[in-house]
């Protein structure tokens, strides 16, 4: 059984989250599955979540893939993966996705219709070494470290022993950084020193207060996983967000994430923004686990 925090952490994703996916517009993701390699040429050498989750010609190896999404939110990835021809199983504490899927299974003729999962994830009985790949996109990062820990036994256990799991994520790799970023105001976020506007926010937002780094990522992987990989990006592209609204600021993104890739490794991971985290062979024993 879980602590009241983690809890509490799932009630208020499932409410936070219910209100963001009813205003989801599904025509906006049937256009994306109507277009979807124009698409992806578009966003996975831009948008930071799409460059991570779709690295290393990972669109080429979808095809025929049993993939369990966690977190699976707006459905424009699962819609994504399934349009490539995934047999995609998508799961995400908020109802309204489910209803989402729903309204895509009818307007889309998948090869393999997309299977929703409603509910908590711990909650729900799957097949083991079911899987070949489980994916999240923006997901452990809303976890506390209590339900990270039990998802990732669950992950493990429903993965093909060649299995592995791919994660997008916000990289924290600096402190100090972390601090300067909350002091800027975004639409949606007040400025940290604006002390009590940034209090009423904190206490309604979804994320709980984590570790997010690269570090942590590597060492969580490797207590289920035998292989672990972890590239950051984002260490220039960051700074888009200090003008939101300018004309150029994708081309300023673009740009940005193929000059950053000059830049010493350690300056890379230390200013990241976004990570990939990709685990391979899941240790299913206890002897492997305790390597």
């Amino acid at each position: 059984m879980l602590s009241p925090t983690s809890e509490n952490n799932t009630d208020k994703n499932r409410l936070h989250y219910d209100k963001r996916y009813a205003k989801i517009n599904i025509s906006k993701i049937l256009k994306i599955v109507e277009h979807v390699d124009e698409y992806l040429d578009d966003v996975t050498v831009v948008d930071t979540s799409w460059v991570c989750m779709y690295s290393g010609n990972f669109r080429e190896q979808l095809k025929g893939k049993k993939i369990l999404e966690l977190g699976c939110g707006n459905c424009y990835n699962v819609a994504v993966m399934a349009a490539l021809g995934a047999e995609v199983f998508a799961n995400d504490i908020s109802d309204k996705s489910g209803d989402i899927i729903e309204a895509l299974n009818v307007s889309v003729n998948f090869k393999f219709p997309i299977k929703y999962l409603q509910g908590d994830f711990l909650k729900i009985e799957l097949m083991p070494n079911d899987f070949d790949l489980v994916v999240g996109k923006a997901f452990l990062h809303h976890l506390t470290h209590e339900q990270e820990h039990e998802f990732m036994k669950k992950i493990v256990a429903n993965l093909k022993p060649e299995g592995g799991a791919r994660f997008v994520e916000p990289a924290v790799n600096n402190l100090f950084l972390d601090k300067l970023r909350w002091m800027i105001s975004v639409p949606g976020r007040p400025s940290s020193m604006n002390i009590k506007k940034f209090k009423e926010w904190q206490a309604n937002d979804p994320h709980p207060i984590r570790n997010n780094s690269g570090k942590h990522y590597k060492a969580l992987g490797y207590s289920s996983f035998k292989e672990v990989t972890i590239h950051s990006i984002g260490s220039l592209e960051r700074f888009h967000r200090l003008f939101p609204k300018a004309k150029w600021n994708r081309k300023f993104r673009y740009r940005a994430l193929k000059l950053e890739q000059l830049l010493p490794k350690f300056i890379q991971f230390e200013l990241a923004r976004t990570q990939t985290i990709i685990y391979e062979f899941p240790r299913k024993s206890n002897s492997e686990i305790s390597k």
